[in-house]
């Protein structure tokens, strides 16, 4: 039995995308921006508290009315 091998020029179109170090960059930028803003809207809403369980703190304030000015 004989092998044949055949050989064949496949020319690369110029249109065709690709990946490039630049749009990986720019995603992954994004990426951590929409994370960031995730997180930090959770944050303020105070659900990362709660599911965290910090302990409030609670503050006892009492007010007072002032003493009447004596009578001159």
């Amino acid at each position: 039995m004989s092998k044949v091998v055949v050989e064949r020029e496949v020319p690369v179109v110029a249109g065709e995308p690709r990946e490039s170090t630049a749009s990986n960059f720019i995603w992954a930028v994004a990426l951590i921006i929409i994370v960031g803003l995730v997180v930090g809207s959770l944050y303020y809403s105070g659900f990362l508290r709660r599911v965290t369980q910090q302990p409030t703190h609670k503050v006892d304030v009492t007010v007072q009315q002032p003493a009447p000015a004596p009578a001159q």
